[in-house]
């Protein structure tokens, strides 16, 4: 339930962490822009989370860029437990300064996928870790920590323009193996990191539809949705224009 206060989360961090001026302006900055009426209706969509104030998008972006990159009030953020400082933690962090741990902390700590999809695809994106974390959250039990994986290979797909076609064909059956959970929140983020692969460049595309039928073979519930989903828009002729266009 979205009922705590900041400053009631706030008090939960030690007394050291809580005094400092930095973690109470961001504090301050986030409390000035809560939206209490707009819980309810956030919640509907599945944003929820304990002590959420229900700041928007654009809010959250502006205070991340009031307060810059800073590392340490990043892990003070996200200690507080308020869905949408943790939103803001992911935005100053360094992540440079991601250790593994952190990471791996921080993903089991998502109980939103809000929260999980902003911070994959701000902090965790441009990790040094990134391409480690997908491989070895894919296969993790926890709902929100395997949503991580293939939210994350999803923003990878769009923004790491460096990567070559290798790291998404391995990471194809990945998905594959995925694609039989039934948590909605873990198989739309399969779906969304088939679907963002095979619309990279048209080599990823055939290799994509090629293991969405593997997928549909597989039988489920779950699988079915994904493979008809994918194969609906990687076939079409919106994605196959854009892709021909590109050469």
């Amino acid at each position: 339930m979205a009922t705590r206060s900041a400053a009631a989360n706030a008090a939960h961090i030690t007394p050291s962490r809580q005094s400092t001026g930095r973690l109470a302006a961001a504090l301050a900055l986030l409390q000035a822009d809560a939206r209490p009426a707009e819980i309810g209706g956030m919640a509907r969509f599945g944003i929820v989370g304990e002590g959420r104030l229900g700041l928007s998008m654009p809010s959250m972006r502006r205070i991340a860029k009031a307060l810059g990159r800073d590392h340490a009030l990043a892990l003070e953020l996200w200690a507080t437990g308020i869905p949408d400082a943790q939103i803001v933690a992911g935005m100053v962090a360094d992540p440079a300064r991601l250790t593994s741990r952190q990471m791996n902390a921080w993903a089991l700590g998502f109980e939103s996928w809000d929260v999980c999809d902003q911070v994959c695809g701000s902090a965790f994106l441009a990790s040094p870790l990134a391409w480690p974390k997908v491989l070895e959250w894919a296969g993790r039990p926890e709902a929100f920590v395997r949503r991580a994986a293939f939210a994350l290979l999803a923003t990878l797909a769009v923004h790491d323009k460096a990567a070559s076609n290798a790291p998404f064909i391995a990471a194809l059956p990945l998905i594959e193996a995925a694609a039989g959970d039934e948590r909605n929140f873990v198989k739309k983020a399969v779906n969304w990191a088939l679907r963002n692969i095979g619309k990279r460049n048209p080599a990823l595309n055939q290799a994509a539809i090629d293991a969405a039928r593997r997928i549909q073979a597989q039988g489920t519930r779950s699988a079915r949705w994904i493979a008809a989903d994918a194969l609906r828009e990687l076939t079409g002729d919106a994605v196959q224009a854009r892709l021909k266009a590109r050469g």
